[in-house]
């Protein structure tokens, strides 16, 4: 992949504004309305100008909305279901092709003469891919899949770059759990009967946060809402922010028709060393994950999955292996002055440009670099 869309790619991950275009719709307008000078949501009295979301540098091609429902939300939709399968249904309904639009505003501040951050928006188009469905055991692929335009209007992609992961497990009895300071503790799940948990992954495949929460199926409406849920910083935080180090939040995700909206609203927290614990504010956030028609993101997760694959799940058993086995871990931030995702990355990225397979040596470069990263 060339370095001129790789970057952008890598920006997105990092939490870093990238912006696409809209193709119009027959029946809507889909264009984001200009910034005005008055009302700024959650702060009507601060200006618009001051108030505007931090910045967008990369161009992508026009993408075009799926008209009508999706056929996994007329799944779910049908008379008959038991609860375990409605819950299922809608979980699977998660997976598809999306425009993907990420939009947090800070909305309480706890310390002395607060000023809020500028809020955040970026968005950019993600395939989520069903990995497994055990019944009871469901994963969740996404992929950044991004078509880019250059000065002259020319359009080049597919550019594939893998993202995060989300595991949902039924009635599970234990989760780790996010202490601070880049600790997970394994930590029994209260009250599991009929709930999911939902691990998250991040975009190296070492855990991020897991929460239980329960379906609600009514009216035609499924939502699911978690219990409150510690995790670390998210990475359009860490590299602004200070003054905090975990951010703890409850979550909503409804399905919708055309895709799916995941709500949160989250507090951001400082723990120290000895236990205390002091709030700074508060923040709402709401990703939203509309299905579209074109570009084609299918076809280039495809490519980038039948080279790399192999070696993702080396990764992913080597860190199931360790949940399994240990009660609690610490990770290391860098190692060899690079992060844990920074030598996943250039090597899959070397497996894409490789003639033929090698599974030993996938299996034990993911052993041997998830190792560097966990203290002793």
């Amino acid at each position: 992949m060339k370095a001129r869309f790789l970057l952008p790619l890598l920006a997105w991950v990092l939490g870093l504004p990238v912006l696409a275009e809209e193709k119009e719709a027959p029946a809507r307008e889909i264009k984001a309305a200009p910034v005005s000078g008055g009302h700024v949501f959650a702060w009507p009295f601060l200006s618009s100008e001051e108030m505007k979301p931090r910045g967008a540098t990369t161009t992508g091609s026009e993408v075009t909305l799926m008209s009508g429902s999706k056929e996994a939300w007329k799944r779910l939709q049908e008379p008959g279901l038991d609860k375990l399968e409605k819950d299922r249904r809608a979980i699977l309904a998660l997976a598809g092709n999306y425009r993907v639009s990420f939009d947090f505003t800070e909305t309480v501040g706890l310390a002395e003469n607060f000023k809020p951050t500028r809020p955040y928006f970026s968005w950019g188009t993600e395939n989520v891919t069903l990995l497994e469905d055990r019944g009871k055991f469901i994963s969740l692929q996404h992929s950044l899949v991004m078509y880019f335009k250059d000065e002259k209007g020319g359009v080049s992609g597919p550019h594939v770059m893998k993202h995060w992961r989300q595991d949902w497990t039924y009635e599970d009895p234990e989760m780790q759990v996010y202490q601070g300071d880049l600790t997970w503790k394994k930590t029994a799940t209260p009250q599991p009967q009929g709930k999911w948990t939902q691990a998250v992954f991040q975009v190296d495949d070492s855990p991020r946060y897991e929460v239980a929460g329960a379906w609600n199926h009514d009216g035609g409406l499924s939502i699911w809402r978690s219990d409150n849920c510690p995790r670390p910083l998210p990475r359009r935080e860490f590299s602004i922010r200070k003054d905090y180090n975990v951010l703890e939040g409850i979550h909503e995700i409804s399905i919708t028709p055309n895709g799916w909206v995941h709500v949160q609203s989250n507090r951001k927290l400082q723990v120290n060393k000895d236990g205390s614990r002091k709030y700074v504010g508060q923040e709402l956030g709401v990703d939203r994950y509309e299905e579209i028609t074109a570009p084609d993101l299918a076809t280039g997760f495809n490519q980038y999955w039948a080279k790399t694959s192999g070696y993702w799940k080396d990764v992913r058993e080597t860190w199931a292996k360790i949940l399994k086995e240990k009660e609690s871990f610490t990770l290391k931030d860098t190692y060899d002055e690079k992060q844990l995702f920074e030598i996943h990355f250039e090597y899959a990225a070397g497996l894409e440009e490789a003639e033929k397979p090698d599974p030993a040596a996938d299996l034990k470069h993911a052993q041997e670099t998830i190792g560097h990263f966990l203290e002793p």
